[in-house]
């Protein structure tokens, strides 16, 4: 027997799946992806974070490495009901033994409608799973997420071949890079050369790059102060495409401001509009905060909205060379919609 504790005070009580830890505490967050439980597992940016799915049943077709984004990060997982029979000829294991070999806690058996339904209404909030409720909430109330991108970031710069003929040579800042970000820029022909979190920009811009991305990345773009500084420096001098966390750490770095987001947005069914044509695209998202476009004046331009809320979901930086979306154009699992936004930042880094 296990238990969700919320921060409003609610309990759900469930079994314990995964690794066993007397109690775990996390920022409670949803996503509402059908398929991709591995990619969600595996996606850096849930560092710091208690997950919970939507879709009814999780592990269902196993576990398969060739599907992991990256190291997992999160603190937590909640499901309605998890598979312990896996149907798929890829599957390595279940996915139970997966959580337990990775020290993930996790809890199922819940009702993951209700507590979705308090996080849309109430908003974000901490939680915790354990063995027993506690009398006491303050350390729930207390927790934050806070410096994760020193655990998510890569320890050492490592290179990636482009697929055949080397086009372009690209630096991908790892604030928490999903893996398919290096494969999308590999296929267009770019050698990708990954670097750390806290690279500065003389370095970068040493090793002469045709280009820059800004990874995704966990937590409040607003706190990695050093990180935006050197994207300041690096916005200008060579073509940037960001996203995610890329996205909002440019927006700050070139004079604008960010907000947390009442419940965010995760998941691959997430609708953007983009602006100049009304043509609204499908996306995988996962963050918690969103970029103020009016804060930036005439430095950016907004280029996409979130369909549903009005939030912005991308900017353009004009005179710049730089361009950032808040969505994977990358999505893996999710759908490819935008994955031609890729072929823009090679148009632009071959001089379009």
């Amino acid at each position: 027997m296990a238990y969700l504790v919320l921060g409003n005070g609610s309990v759900f009580e469930g079994a314990r799946i995964g690794w066993h830890a007397p109690e775990t505490i996390g920022e409670l967050v949803f996503t509402t992806g059908m398929v991709g439980y591995l990619e969600t597992l595996t996606d850096p940016s849930y560092a710091g974070q208690i997950v919970v799915q939507t879709f009814p049943l999780i592990g269902n077709y196993g576990v398969i490495p060739e599907d992991f984004e990256g190291k997992s990060a999160l603190s937590g997982y909640v499901v309605r009901e998890m598979c312990d029979t896996p149907s798929n000829f890829r599957s390595e294991g279940t996915l139970d033994e997966w959580l337990t070999r990775n020290h993930i806690p996790g809890i199922c058996g819940v009702d993951t409608r209700e507590i979705t339904r308090q996080i849309r209404e109430q908003g974000v909030m901490n939680a915790m799973i354990c063995d027993e409720v506690p009398a006491d909430r303050t350390a729930i109330d207390a927790y934050l997420v806070h410096d994760v991108l020193r655990q998510v970031t890569c320890a050492q710069p490592a290179v990636y071949p482009a697929d055949g003929t080397k086009r372009f040579a690209v630096t991908l800042i790892d604030y928490g890079a999903k893996r398919n970000i290096i494969h999308s820029l590999q296929m267009r022909g770019c050698e990708v050369t990954v670097v750390p979190a806290f690279t500065s920009a003389e370095t970068i811009l040493a090793g002469s790059p045709d280009g820059v991305m800004l990874s995704n990345g966990p937590g409040d773009p607003a706190e990695n102060i050093c990180c935006i500084e050197e994207i300041g420096k690096l916005i200008g001098q060579v073509p940037v495409f960001g996203i995610c966390l890329g996205h909002q750490m440019a927006a700050l770095a070139m004079g604008g401001r960010t907000i947390k987001l009442k419940y965010g947005h995760r998941g691959g069914n997430q609708p953007v509009t983009e602006k100049e044509t009304g043509r609204t695209y499908m996306t995988s998202q996962n963050h918690g905060y969103a970029v103020v476009a009016g804060s930036l004046g005439e430095a950016g331009i907004e280029t996409f909205v979130n369909a549903n809320d009005g939030s912005c979901e991308g900017m353009r930086y004009p005179g710049k060379r730089c361009f950032t979306v808040q969505f994977h154009p990358e999505a893996h699992a999710g759908p490819q919609d935008t994955s031609f936004l890729f072929d823009r930042f090679i148009g632009m880094m071959g001089g379009e």
